[in-house]
């Protein structure tokens, strides 16, 4: 009887899911943002790409190493956040700026925290903040076309005549891999497909955002749609507000958090004095995350009932 029984500790249902295989399948959704900023901004692009992913790869490579840590840039986590970066940061940027962008990313806030999954806030959003407050004249240079300017958003900030339509296939300028809708679209589709993230993060994040945007802007609806369709707001909505590591687990706590991010957002760009927004509220929602969770946690099953037969 006693080979009938096999006695082990809990978990006893284990999932198919890897590390390797969510961040195999966020690469994937990142083609067409990416393959897209490649073609409209040209070599440059493709080239600080390319910097960032392998700076990010190499520096937790080398820290692991000098830990004497397992080596685990084999589950691509790095290179999720080289690319992420890298699609974060202008075209015109000088090209020692994705490297050292690329450093901070995963040695100080992801390999000082004790790596993958201790992060508190999204690297490769906290290495873009980190670039922006500290060489800010760089970070907000953009040029299309061959032709420094300022971008829609920033045309809208000031008055003027935005091309709707343009802002939606990504024929405008900004950074690599937010300029075109259509493309992020598709990836976010890609990742709702595959169930990689949930639809409440993201859609309570635009939906709040657009609703505030709508009253707060004058009850335009174009002028919302083009809020939407610019800056990072779809890049940032699908694919790093809903990072597994800095987003709550709590139901609750996801529409909570996407609410707060819509609400954020839309201060920052109507009320703030950059035309952006979206990586400064995810980071700092990032740091509510443990709040949120713990206001929202459910009750253990029997425990209310417990507490009534105390009484």
């Amino acid at each position: 009887m006693s080979n009938l029984l096999n006695v082990s500790s809990s978990p006893h249902v284990r999932s198919g899911v890897t590390t390797t295989g969510i961040m195999g399948d966020v690469l994937i959704a990142l083609v067409p943002a990416t393959l897209f900023g490649v073609y409209n901004f040209g070599a440059r692009a493709a080239l600080i790409i390319l910097i960032c992913v392998i700076t990010c790869v190499l520096t937790e490579f080398v820290w692991q190493n000098l830990m004497k840590k397992p080596v685990t840039i084999g589950d691509l986590s790095a290179v999720v956040t080289g690319l992420l970066l890298a699609l974060n940061l202008p075209p015109t940027v000088p090209l020692w700026i994705p490297f050292i962008g690329g450093v901070f990313a995963i040695l100080v806030v992801k390999q000082l925290f004790g790596g993958l999954g201790q992060n508190f806030m999204n690297p490769a959003l906290a290495a873009r903040c980190f670039l922006l407050i500290s060489f800010a004249g760089r970070m907000t240079t953009f040029a299309f076309d061959g032709v420094t300017g300022a971008t829609p958003l920033m045309v809208m900030r000031n008055g003027g005549e935005i091309d709707l339509l343009a802002m939606f296939l990504g024929r405008i300028g900004g950074c690599i891999g937010e300029t075109s809708a259509v493309a992020l679209l598709l990836g976010d589709a890609y990742l709702l497909f595959k169930r990689v993230i949930s639809w409440r993060i993201p859609f309570l994040y635009i939906g709040s955002f657009a609703l505030f945007t709508f009253f707060a802007g004058g009850f335009d609806l174009p002028y919302v749609a083009a809020q939407i369709c610019g800056g990072g707001l779809l890049l940032g909505a699908f694919f790093m507000a809903t990072d597994y590591v800095t987003s709550p687990i709590t139901r609750m706590g996801q529409l909570v958090y996407g609410m707060l991010l819509g609400l954020l957002t839309g201060i920052f760009r109507q009320f703030g004095g950059n035309a952006e927004g979206v990586s400064y509220a995810i980071i700092f929602c990032n740091l509510l995350v443990p709040l949120i969770e713990k206001v929202t946690l459910p009750t253990a099953f029997g425990k209310e009932g417990l507490k009534h037969a105390k009484k």
